[in-house]
């Protein structure tokens, strides 16, 4: 196969630097990892770089929240990033932030030309604004109803329920999400990217091949609608880069984030001193550039981006390709019944190549969905890398270095192995075109075939035989260059595993030397390469996963382990305001998988109340019920809106729960004693 060397520079999208990494970022890194070895493996010159996404409100808010400085903040977040990713084996070249000498440059050097070629305009907005907490809101910090749909408490910029998108200013009772209250209009001056001066080159680099083809179609709907100009500024507070002559004025962060990827190359370009910038991302570049990203960030990385480069005379991606989200056991990632699993919560339980092969096995060059169906996980692992791949060595080494002095024996008969050969441009072929699934299946049929040859010839029966020592010599050795055949297939997505057979073998697995001749070659004694996937710790990382809304902290202080201090005085007690209210409205809360939203009549006045009873009721079986509540409980700020008191409920939990009910006669508003 013809194989000439090329210039490669491979990106994942960025991780938030807010919040650990889950197993539904984890599918990303993995594909783009095992993509990018498999270049390595080939011999090209390829670079893995990616960064944390460190800029914007969320991180200046939960920074606040923690009372740390932002800078702190994403610092801590990028060391536990950097350790779930080289625990997962993913070998990035390099991993900066978007905070950084590098990206700011480049972020200013970008919008000052795109402002020279008369692409950013300028032009006052009427935006929310948060007059308790002093600041414009970002689009994903109003909430309310959905001016399509009507559906309730949705983000400010698209809803959930319906996939409507449309601006803050259109939603239905809007409510800052920073504090609770309703925002008002305020004007501000903002600069805009002139994205629709770029149609007709987006029309063509989005239609000439850099995109699959169910991107290139959703991206006719933005075509048909008409492109926007694309507001690129964010007002003080906020935790990000500052527009150069605007004081008070920064970028928005959908602006420095993808320029992060050239960021990165750039500090890796200034760690080295021998890799030129300009010959990955200079107009006139020949090298090969792809991103791999989620689908739900194509708009960015498919209008946005490649314009925004195009007008600042860099070049454009060779290719952007996104991949759909993880489920897990047929549904959406879930904390309640613990399938919300942190990277770090799976590699406290199980083995990081395991992930790695399933993801593989699943993965195409589609942007489907993927299930991480936990007993299909655990049996497919154990069927195929257990079962057909490392006992193929297990069964056949020991014989070898305990009868034949270690070494392997000159073929009489390759036609097994070149059979294997034969599949290698296939093969190489489904990993180019990132077909892993269809690598995995072929690669796993040559293993049975190896396993049936293994079992037939019985190298067990015939070391037995003084007549046949050289057969079982031939038959074991036939095996072991099989083995390293299919490991050499497998090196990009199981480098652990790559590295115990190239210790084992001692020898390095590469593409090139696929077809070695390994007579008299030394092998070292077999070791357990890799474990069956308990299904006691797949049970283990699921528990661990679990959040409940009942965990409560333990009181601090001197007290807190003694049972005393867990009781209250009488006093205490005798504060609490126990009302009778009538259900007025009952309403599920997306995105909660145990509240349900509560509007309750307590006699002319209403009370918005969040109750953790969704496991119990139904919206409809609630309505026109009288119950009692918690009446003079401080309100609660949370993440789907303001909660004003407490429904008082009983039972072990789950569907054996149940609401205080009143007795008849009882009228809202009543106290109850």
């Amino acid at each position: 196969m013809a194989n000439s060397q090329r210039k490669i520079l491979v990106t994942s999208a960025l991780p938030y630097a807010n919040g650990p990494i889950h197993l539904g970022h984890m599918l990303e890194y993995i594909q783009t990892d095992i993509w990018s070895r498999y270049q390595k493996l080939r011999g090209h010159e390829c670079y893995y770089i990616c960064a944390d996404d460190a800029h914007g409100t969320p991180i200046m808010l939960k920074a606040q929240q923690l009372g740390m400085a932002p800078e702190e903040m994403i610092a801590q977040v990028a060391i536990e990033h950097q350790q779930d990713f080289a625990d997962f084996n993913i070998a990035f070249d390099n991993y900066h932030s978007t905070h950084s000498d590098e990206n700011h440059q480049l972020a200013s050097q970008i919008y000052l030309a795109l402002r020279e070629k008369g692409h950013i305009k300028s032009r006052t907005i009427s935006q929310l604004f948060d007059p308790e907490k002093s600041m414009f809101l970002p689009d994903r910090f109003v909430r309310g109803t959905c001016p399509k749909c009507k559906s309730e408490d949705q983000y400010g910029d698209n809803c959930d329920v319906c996939g409507a998108t449309y601006s803050p200013t259109e939603l239905i009772n809007p409510k800052s999400a920073v504090s609770g209250t309703t925002p008002v209009m305020k004007d501000t001056e903002h600069f805009f990217f002139d994205l629709p001066a770029f149609e007709d080159m987006l029309k063509e680099w989005t239609h000439s091949g850099a995109l699959q083809s169910e991107m290139a179609n959703k991206l006719n709907e933005w075509f048909e609608q008409g492109l926007q100009q694309w507001d690129i500024t964010r007002d003080a507070p906020y935790f990000g880069f500052e527009i150069p002559d605007a004081p008070g004025k920064f970028f928005y962060v959908w602006l420095d984030a993808p320029i992060g990827y050239m960021g990165s190359f750039k500090n890796l370009c200034n760690k080295r001193g021998d890799l030129d910038f300009k010959e990955f991302w200079g107009k006139d570049s020949t090298a090969e550039v792809y991103h791999f990203i989620g689908k739900d960030i194509v708009y960015f990385h498919s209008l946005f981006w490649p314009a925004m480069l195009h007008g600042a005379d860099f070049r454009q991606p060779t290719s952007v390709y996104a991949h759909g989200y993880v489920t897990v056991n047929g549904a959406k990632m879930s904390k309640s019944k613990g399938t919300f699993i942190k990277a770090r919560t799976y590699l406290d339980n199980l083995d990081p190549e395991y992930l790695r092969y399933y993801y593989a096995a699943k993965l195409s060059s589609r942007i489907d969905d993927l299930d991480l169906n936990l007993e299909d996980f655990a049996q497919r692992v154990n069927s195929d890398l257990v079962g057909k791949l490392v006992n193929l060595a297990s069964r056949t080494a020991g014989f070898v270095t305990k009868r034949f002095g270690a070494k392997l024996a000159k073929l009489e008969d390759t036609s097994l192995i070149d059979s294997f050969l034969a599949k290698q441009d296939q093969i190489a072929e489904f990993f180019e075109t990132r077909e892993y699934g269809k690598a995995m299946r072929e690669i796993m049929a040559l293993a049975d075939i190896a396993n049936a040859y293994v079992a037939d010839a019985a190298p067990w029966q015939l070391v037995k035989e003084d007549d046949k020592q050289e057969q079982a010599h031939q038959v074991c050795s036939v095996a072991l260059n099989l083995f390293r055949i299919l490991v050499t297939y497998l090196k990009p997505v199981l480098p652990r595993l790559s590295s115990d057979v190239e210790a084992f073998m001692q020898l390095e697995l590469t593409w090139d030397s696929l077809g070695m001749d390994l007579a008299g070659h030394e092998i070292t004694s077999f070791k357990a390469m890799m474990q069956r996937v308990d299904m006691d710790k797949v049970a283990a990382m699921v528990e661990a996963s679990k959040e409940s809304l009942q965990a409560e902290k333990k009181p601090a202080g001197p007290l807190a382990d003694d049972p005393v201090s867990d009781t209250i005085a009488y006093e205490d007690f005798a504060k609490i305001d126990l009302r009778i209210a009538r259900i007025a409205k009952a309403e599920h809360v997306p995105e909660a998988d145990k509240l349900l939203k509560l509007q309750l009549d307590l006699g002319g006045e209403m009370r918005q109340v969040f109750a953790g009873i969704k496991s119990a009721y139904a919206p409809d079986d609630l309505e026109g019920k009288l119950t009692v509540m918690v009446a003079n409980l401080a309100p609660r700020k949370m993440r789907f809106g303001m909660s004003e008191g407490m429904v008082l409920a009983a039972g072990p939990g789950g569907k054996d729960l149940w609401i205080l009910e009143p007795h008849e006669g009882a009228q809202p508003g009543m106290r109850v004693k």
